[in-house]
């Protein structure tokens, strides 16, 4: 069994685990995220959740309320969607017979799973390498290891985020969310190094189709105002799988920029918190 090794603790989050425990409570109380401490008493049925991210200080109280919403469900599996920044590996990629370290301990991949969603999608390759640097996935581990004590995760990193890969990537994490109580987080910032107001408006002419479910839509104003959110393959593929499940549509729970939360509104990255019900 392969450890893999944190990319970005010490950078994005606390490298230490007390430290990591202190600052994802203080960022579930902060003024911009739920103002609560998980587990909620939230009984809707949640697909999926879109979360930001970036390092905890910018984006941390914005992923919280995605979190909050589903911390009274007690997902098995957990499918981590976001894009490859780094660009190796392959184009799309999960991975087996691996645990993911953290300062808060392992999280063991679910090597049955990933191995059937390669099947169910072929376009899903099994390459352990893709994942060794990408910090979109891993950030969202410490959290839910705060939350849960029992689960595993199924990686999927990528490169290519066609509408074409998008919905083969949807539509096998689909199939698996049939079969296993499984929560889907698709893993994305919004606009990035835009003026505040500037990110505010591409964004939320982005969230639009996103809460509707639209994927056409979703893509179209992606190019035609050129948002530079980078991880709209994974938006996207959660829009396509929670809407194969079931959902009717997205719910924003919280918008803010890296300007919002940290003062400087020169040059911004937007953080959106989204579920899908």
């Amino acid at each position: 069994m392969q450890i893999r090794t944190p990319a970005v603790a010490g950078m994005f989050y606390s490298g230490e685990k007390k430290e990591l425990k202190k600052s994802i409570r203080d960022c579930f109380l902060h003024k911009f995220g739920p103002g609560k401490i998980p587990p909620s008493n939230i009984q809707k049925k949640i697909f999926g959740i879109i979360c930001p991210h970036a390092g905890y200080m910018y984006s941390g109280p914005i992923a919280c309320h995605s979190f909050y919403e589903i911390s009274s469900n007690s997902p098995e599996l957990f499918i981590i969607v976001g894009p490859n920044h780094w660009g190796i590996g392959s184009s799309v990629a999960t991975m087996k017979d691996c645990k993911w370290q953290t300062p808060l301990g392992e999280v063991e991949v679910d090597s049955e799973t990933a191995e059937e969603i390669s099947k169910i999608a072929n376009v899903i390759e099994i390459d352990n390498f893709s994942h060794s640097r990408e910090h979109s996935l891993e950030v969202q581990i410490p959290i839910l290891q705060e939350m849960y004590t029992d689960f595993k995760i199924v990686p999927i990193a990528l490169i290519n985020q066609s509408k074409k890969v998008a919905h083969q990537v949807g539509l096998a994490m689909s199939k698996i969310a049939r079969k296993k109580q499984v929560m889907i987080i698709g893993s994305s910032d919004f606009t990035h190094y835009e003026q505040n107001e500037v990110a505010h408006e591409q964004d939320k002419a982005l969230i639009e189709p996103i809460l509707k479910l639209d994927v056409d839509k979703f893509y179209d104003v992606l190019e035609k105002r050129n948002v530079s959110a980078c991880g709209y393959g994974a938006i996207a593929s959660t829009m396509i799988a929670c809407k194969d499940l079931g959902a009717t549509k997205g719910e924003l729970l919280k918008y803010a920029t890296s300007g919002d939360i940290m003062g400087d509104k020169s040059s911004v990255v937007g953080y959106g918190s989204i579920v899908f019900t």
